[in-house]
């Protein structure tokens, strides 16, 4: 089970009351900045915006590629740790808009952690250090450290022996 905090809505759905829970001025700001990292070829340039504007915690080294999509209204509640690489239009999601709640969870990443193309990652999911996720994946639990996991459903495909 995903680690999330639920907080139940009462009247129309979650996403139409999304402004109760995140400002407008944060959203556009944090739309703007992710979009710029996004197209950015600078890695360290893309860290800066991440670390600096958007207060995610990225290690040393880690890599973001081409078009990934943090979170825009909780990208604060990403870690990633050091010399990770998250690959090309990768999403990472701290939050759920539902029916009747909404959905917050911290995303954790350990280091030396390779994220293939096409991954989501959902929110309240930690994926121990040296894990491998498949491209096109949906991580929606925990991966196990040096764990290689793929698909949807998400399986092990394999593990390192340690």
């Amino acid at each position: 089970m995903r680690n999330v905090e639920r907080y139940p809505v009462e009247g129309p759905n979650a996403l139409w009351q999304v402004y109760r829970t995140v400002s407008r001025l944060k959203a556009v700001r944090n739309f703007i900045f992710i979009q710029i990292a996004r197209y950015c070829p600078s890695l360290p340039a893309k860290r800066w915006i991440y670390r600096r504007i958007l207060g995610m915690k990225v290690g040393r080294h880690t890599s973001f590629a081409l078009m990934v999509m943090v979170d825009v209204f909780f990208p604060e509640r990403i870690t990633i740790g050091d010399n990770c690489i998250i690959g090309y239009n990768s999403t990472l999601l701290t939050h759920e808009y539902l029916i009747k709640e909404y959905r917050l969870g911290n995303i954790v990443i350990g280091s030396e952690v390779m994220i293939g193309a096409n991954v989501t990652i959902l929110p309240g999911v930690t994926i121990g250090d040296g894990a491998v996720v498949a491209a096109g994946s949906v991580v929606h639990k925990d991966v196990a450290p040096g764990a290689f996991v793929g698909g949807n459903p998400l399986r092990v495909i394999e593990r390192k022996a340690e």
